[in-house]
């Protein structure tokens, strides 16, 4: 196990001959709270990290407009920690991805030594467990020199702890404005309940069985007011799909998707009514917040307390 404490020059030399494999140790919260340190190896192999809280908190930076929140995931009808606006962005692309099982904020804090024998720590933001039982690491920045050279030292070292156990580590780009607002909207009908009465959803997908315009589909299939959520439930969950890199408007040309979520929603017992969602249809705890200079670091990923205990540098 990585002794955090002062290590003399012998002790470093030993540690830089160390099996490859014992380079990297998981630091997370058990589900009682307790915090465990262990091999990574062992930790990715035994762990659901996704059924796991934060191993810290996200920072809320006093002055902003917005604060660290949740998310509601469709995939898994939980909610998922999130600490900045380009991370909830991610989330929704995330939550779409249909090899995507599982969604986690900050469930695991991963420790090695640096070249110098110092003791170095980073937290990425994401956790996606894929279909496959691999998973995804990722950092949000908001731009793509967020964090500066201390997150990108921590990237290259979180590539390699990923790359010994087949898992994949990734700073997720920004994604174009566009294609962002479209996610936006589209998140706001997720819920299960926008699939609407019993029988709308397959008049739906028989509507658009051949690509027509929204609206011209939505009103041959009955009264828009009640048909339009169901649309865009539809083209959320994949049944539709839709060119999401343009503007999406009553016009836009719409046809079947891949039916990758045929039963339209998540099974009942998963369901949370309460999902803390607003009106225009995502979470009130995480709207946008101001992303400037001095934001980045924390848009980046990582730990807010690094300083204290040694981070990637």
């Amino acid at each position: 196990m990585i002794n955090t404490g002062a290590a003399g020059p012998g002790s470093r030399a030993k540690k830089a001959k160390a099996d490859h494999s014992a380079r990297f140790e998981a630091v997370f919260l058990d589900p009682v709270g307790q915090t465990v340190q262990q091999r990574w190896e062992d930790a990715a192999l035994a762990v659901a990290f996704e059924d796991l809280p934060p191993v810290s908190a996200f920072p809320a930076v006093p002055g902003r407009r917005w604060g660290p929140g949740l998310w509601w995931s469709a995939t898994t009808g939980r909610h998922v920690a999130a600490g900045s606006n380009a991370m909830r962005i991610q989330l929704m692309m995330l939550d779409r991805d249909p090899a995507v099982t599982a969604l986690a904020g900050r469930p695991v804090r991963l420790l090695w030594r640096n070249p110098r024998g110092q003791v170095r720590s980073w937290v990425p933001q994401l956790f996606a467990r894929h279909a496959d039982g691999t998973a995804l690491l990722a950092d949000c920045p908001s731009h793509p020199d967020a964090g500066g050279e201390r997150s990108m030292k921590a990237a290259d070292a979180v590539v390699q702890a990923c790359a010994d156990i087949g898992w994949t580590y990734r700073r997720l780009p920004p994604l174009d404005d566009v294609l962002a607002a479209n996610l936006k909207w589209l998140a706001g009908y997720r819920h299960p309940r926008n699939a609407g009465r019993s029988g709308l959803m397959p008049a739906v997908l028989e509507a658009f069985a051949r690509p027509r315009p929204l609206l011209e589909g939505a009103q041959a299939t009955g009264d828009p007011i009640e048909v339009l959520p169901a649309v865009f439930h539809a083209l959320w969950h994949g049944q539709l799909t839709a060119n999401l890199d343009t503007p999406l408007h009553e016009r836009a040309m719409v046809g079947l998707g891949s039916l990758r979520n045929a039963g339209a929603g998540v099974p009942a017992s998963r369901l949370q009514e309460d999902v803390g969602e607003g009106e225009d249809g995502y979470d009130e705890e995480t709207r946008d917040i101001s992303e400037t200079a001095e934001d980045a670091e924390t848009d980046a990923g990582g730990d807010e307390a690094g300083a204290r205990r040694g981070e990637a540098g």
